[in-house]
């Protein structure tokens, strides 16, 4: 039986990483999910409106989970960044006594409520707790063996933890468990749960290239043949920005960045025009033609 879910995209996979959104269509149905868009939602906040204005963060969230309320079903992130704020947002709603009524007074010319029966889960909490490792790794056509991939969190999946409570902020494990049961090797690097810098790119663009840089350099240095992260403005940190942040730590990176669901395509064996893998800056073409060239024997 499918597991149902009502996508909320986000903005990035809508906007300037619609590869993410590609590549989260094409792997779905293989794992058994069964996903309904939430086409009428709104930015999330991205954590920027809830500093300026928290009412209005939380009348967004709260109209985003509404909506999914009506479906019965709870949502599904598919950007870690989305999954801390929204997760945040509900705990708030759901914790804070008189908020949720105040908020719904906010929505209520759109006539809509949020009674607050939802959770939020990101797809990579789906693919360990309720998918699980073992049928994961059931699907793997092409296996990543031989592949050392470095995992990138990034701040907003893992804090503020008594939000989300799915995995230990400071040494966690899920993306490393997914890396295996496709076959790969998880790098081990101390910047994988550090952040990717996108947050103050805009007024501190030096700060965010070098700490950008030293993330990358740091899994480079420790072998590392590509990085994967759950969150779309991680990648464009870490991909969009690479030779800026190559320049701010003396390095050539070359490190190819991949979205979580484009590494569950090429191991699914999914072809790299259907994850979108061209719109990169940095190319993954080394990634996919190794990839490619092995073929998994259960």
């Amino acid at each position: 039986m499918a597991l149902r879910f009502a996508l909320y995209p986000g903005c990035a996979a809508k906007g300037a990483t619609p590869e993410l959104y590609q590549s989260t269509m094409a792997i779905v149905g293989r794992l058994g999910i069964e996903v309904v868009e939430l086409g009428a939602s709104s930015c999330c906040g991205a954590g920027v409106v809830t500093e300026a204005e928290p009412d209005v963060a939380l009348a967004l969230n709260a109209r985003n989970f509404a909506q999914a309320e009506r479906l019965g079903l709870d949502v599904m992130t598919i950007c870690g960044t989305c999954q801390g704020v929204m997760a945040a947002a509900n705990k708030r709603l759901k914790g804070e006594p008189g908020l949720l009524d105040r908020i719904n007074r906010v929505l209520e010319p759109d006539g809509i409520a949020y009674r607050g029966t939802i959770q939020v889960k990101h797809l990579l909490w789906i693919i360990v707790r309720e998918i699980g490792l073992r049928q994961l790794g059931a699907q793997v056509v092409k296996s990543l063996q031989g592949l050392r991939i470095a995992p990138f969190y990034g701040c907003y999946i893992l804090r503020p933890s008594w939000d989300l409570g799915f995995d230990d902020p400071e040494n966690p494990s899920s993306l490393e468990q997914v890396i295996r049961a496709l076959g790969g090797e998880a790098v081990a690097y101390a910047g994988r749960t550090k952040c990717c810098g996108f947050p103050i790119i805009l007024e501190k663009e030096a700060v965010a290239m070098a700490m950008a840089g030293a993330n990358m350099k740091e899994a480079k240095d420790q072998g590392a043949d590509c990085m994967v992260t759950p969150c779309p403005l991680c990648h464009m940190s870490l991909d969009i920005y690479q030779d800026r942040a190559g320049q701010a730590v003396n390095t050539q990176l070359n490190l190819p960045i991949l979205h979580l669901p484009q590494l569950l395509g090429l191991a699914m064996g999914i072809p790299a025009k259907q994850l979108g893998l061209a719109r990169h800056l940095i190319p993954v073409d080394s990634i996919v033609r190794r990839i490619e060239s092995s073929i998994h024997r259960a």
